[in-house]
Order: C-alpha cells, then structure tokens, then sequence
C-alpha cells in the first residue's frame, strides 16, 4: 500500500514536530515545511496528498498561500491550523477553496478525523478522474447535510420565498453572511423545482483562478492551451437541464463576467478553444456575502450593472444566526444528531449551561461555525451531555470578554474593583493581574493569539496553558 504524503507547514518547529509523529503512528509519509518560500519550493519537487498549514508564517499568510497552491494543484486539499480569533480570515480561505480549518489549541482526534474525511472525499472524487476528463462526465453536486429550517418567524418568510420562486425558472440571487447556508438554500430551490431530477452544480467563484475560470464553466478542447489533454465538459454544459450555483459571484474576473453575461443572454455557449456552441437550458442561481450593486448605482467588487440585472429576478436575504437566536437549539441538536451518527456517539444533547452559552454568543461564522463548534465539543465528549469545558475558550467565556468602552478593562472586573472585597490571597490579585492583563492584550490584537503571545513575551504555548489553567481555577471555584 502506498503512504499518502501530508505536507505540514509551520514556521513553529516544535509544532511541526509534534505533527509529524503523531501522523507518522497512523502510516502518513510527512513532509516539513517552515515557511511560504520553502513550501512553494517543496511543491515544485512533491505533489503532496494533502495539506496542513498554519494560517500566520513568517514570509506570508494562508490566503496568500492557498491562492499560489491552487494555482499549482486546484484540487489539492488544504486543512489550516489557525488561532479562533481568526475565524474570519479561515473562513475566507473556506471561500476559496480550502477543505476545512481546524483551531488552536489543537486536539490530535479532530486533526486526525478532518484530514481522513478530506483525504476520503479527494480519493472518491479520483477513482473517476479519468473517465471524467475523456468522457466529460461528471456527477452532479450532493449535499450530505440536508438542510433543515428554524422556527423563528424569518426563517418562516425565507421558506415561504422558497416555496414560491422554486417552481418559477427565475434567477435568483441570494445574499447572506459566510457560514449562513447559501448553498444548501439554492439546493433547496432546486429541490423543490420542475428540475429536480436533472443535474445541481455548485462553483465556488473564489477557487477558481482567473487562468480556469472560463474552462471551469465553460470547458474546453483538446489543445485549446497548454496542459489541455484532454476535452474537458464545463459546468454549464454538466448543469444543462438543471441548476447551476456560482457561490461568491462577486470574486469573478471581470472579462470572465462578459463571457457570463453572452450566455445569460443567448442560452447558448462554446467551449474554450471551439467555435460551436451549444444551447443551454439552465436555471442560475448566485450568491454573496455582500451587495452587488447599491442603491446608488456604485458599482462594487467591479461586478458589471447589466450581469447584475440579468441575474436581479428574485433575491433572498438570509438573517445571520445572532439575529434569530431561538432557531440557535434547532440546529444545534440537529448538528449534534449529524455529529453522534460520524462519530458512532450517542450524545443526547447539551448542558444548560451550554446552551445559555449558545444564546449569548454572537457566531461570527454562522452555521458552519455553530456546527464545527459541535462537532469539536461532540469529540471531546464521554458522557451523555456536551459541557461547557469541551467548548472553545473564546466561546465558554465570551460573556466575560465584553470590555468597558475604552476596551481596558472587562466588566466582570470593573465590578470587582468598585466594590472590592477585603481578606483576598495574594495569590488570587495575582492571578486576576495576569488574567486582566492577557485579556486586555488579546482585546488589543482582537484575539490572535499569536500576536497577544509576542506582546507578552511569551510562546503561544505558554499562553494557551495560562487560558487553559485559569478556566479550570474557575471551574475549581464554582
């Protein structure tokens, strides 16, 4: 049996380490890499199986990064290791094409279970690589995870518009924050359409390297340039009869929208490299994080005013989850049933107490942060509830982290410093001093860990020990 190769990338050597044998016990070859530059040049020499990197190196950050990977290997499959006050930056890479991201501080189970699903999902989309390229064939996008809906009353609207327009052969844009569930909302249109049956692909616009995207969509010839073996079916043409979904539209090349623009107008395309065309007959349906086009006729992210009133048939806006908290147990349980049936579990729900947290907590990243969250507790769980120490710090504590309006001091303490209490250990005003002190600093460097770590002086190793040992003196004083 032949080893799969995992390049690790870290310019923290101890990590890197760390990594490499623990991958190596389960018959991973490892390769090391401690920085961007070094990284580029292993890939020129290595085409690793999968990718694991630290989202901050020294010479370049992983949106960088992951932009001069695809390039190299677009279906290369990149896990990043980032820091939970950087959920937004790894949800950006997410937008672009990486598998997952795992966050710090790292458990070798949940490492382990993400890079076998990637590693599984690449081996399965392979077995048909070659009859895919020759014959043009390939399967339409499945979601695992079928979408379910809240209870609050906007989610009562949103599947009432679904209702509605799913019959129709309208475009539809459909605008919500990362993480709030575009694609499983275009999949659910077209579920309930006359299209059912036919084919639903999914495109990330943001993975898709301005030299691709037109072969992405529209496919190509034989020789069309160079590295074109083989003809190659686009996803219009594979979507023919159904529903095509271009997440994150606004990413698309300006020249490739005028390519885009020909066939909404003409239902009809040619393939890179040929001058026949061929009809279409296909439902669009596009989404993004932001507005398209303001009511000042500005235009933003370059997108072009007459593709943006093609498409402008029918728009859906969906709330994120901090502003319909009571849908926030719904979908927890019900990410939580998906996670016991992955996991082989039976976790039969949460703490009270995790759920007052749940309620408080503002879910930056939406669903797929509400449900990687989970699925992280879930792991860490042996009893039949999930508590709140399987949670994030960040998350456990996020009531406690609301700073005064100078962003000095945290309520919690402002109060203690009022009103103070007499006979207190030297001890205790001692650890309080570094808890402040810590939080205060990662305040400042709105909760990359890695930045708080050098302002303090210390390894993030260190840091993440102090985090770590001041929640379970808390725990201790309940």
């Amino acid at each position: 049996m032949v080893m799969q190769k995992i390049l690790v990338i870290d310019d923290d050597h101890d990590m890197r380490l760390v990594l490499a044998r623990y991958l190596q016990k389960f018959n991973y070859q490892v390769l090391e890499a401690s920085n961007g530059k070094s990284a580029m040049a292993m890939l020129e020499k290595e085409e690793p199986n999968l990718i694991l990197c630290d989202f901050k190196l020294g010479d370049i950050d992983g949106v960088a990064l992951l932009a001069k990977i695809k390039i190299m290997y677009a279906n290369m499959p990149v896990i990043f290791i980032t820091g939970y006050g950087d959920i937004k930056v790894a949800v950006q890479v997410m937008q672009m094409g990486a598998f997952d991201y795992v966050t710090k501080p790292l458990f070798p189970e949940e490492i382990l279970l993400t890079i076998r699903k990637a590693l599984g999902k690449t081996t399965e989309s392979n077995q048909d690589a070659s009859t895919e390229l020759v014959e043009g064939k390939k399967s339409s996008t499945v979601i695992s995870d079928q979408y379910i809906f809240g209870e609050s009353p906007v989610f009562n609207s949103l599947l009432e518009q679904i209702k509605r327009v799913a019959p129709t052969n309208y475009s539809v844009i459909i605008y919500g924050e990362t993480g709030s569930g575009k694609e499983a909302i275009a999949q659910e249109i077209h579920k309930r359409s006359k299209r059912k049956n036919k084919p639903f692909i999914a495109i990330d616009c943001g993975a898709m390297s301005k030299e691709l995207a037109s072969s992405e969509l529209f496919g190509h010839e034989k020789g069309a340039f160079t590295g074109a073996i083989f003809q190659k079916i686009g996803s219009f043409e594979m979507a023919n009869g159904g529903t095509i979904f271009l997440d994150e539209i606004s990413n698309l090349q300006y020249d490739v929208q005028v390519s885009l623009l020909r066939v909404v107008q003409e239902r009809k395309m040619h393939k890179v490299g040929s001058t026949k065309f061929t009809e279409l007959d296909v439902r669009i349906i596009i989404a993004s994080n932001e507005k398209l086009w303001d009511s000042e006729g500005t235009t933003k992210f370059k997108f072009r005013e007459d593709l943006y009133h093609r498409f402008n048939e029918f728009t859906i806006f969906i709330p994120p989850l901090r502003e319909r908290k009571e849908d926030i147990n719904t979908f927890a349980q019900y990410f939580l049933k998906l996670t016991n049936k992955e996991l082989d579990k039976n976790i039969k729900g949460f703490t009270s107490e995790v759920e007052n947290i749940f309620q408080n907590y503002v879910w930056y990243g939406n669903l797929r942060e509400l449900k990687n969250v989970i699925k992280r507790a879930a792991l860490l769980t042996d009893g039949d509830r999930v508590e709140a120490r399987t949670l994030p710090f960040e998350i456990s504590n996020f009531a406690k982290l609301q700073f005064d309006d100078a962003g000095i001091i945290p309520l919690e303490r402002e109060i203690e410093i009022k009103n103070p209490i007499m006979h207190v250990a030297v001890k205790d005003v001692v650890i309080d001093a570094e808890y402040e002190l810590i939080f205060n600093t990662l305040k400042k460097v709105k909760f990359n860990k890695s930045k708080a770590a050098r302002l303090l002086n210390v390894d993030r190793k260190t840091l993440y020990n102090k985090l770590d040992q001041y929640q379970l003196l808390k725990e201790k004083n309940k």
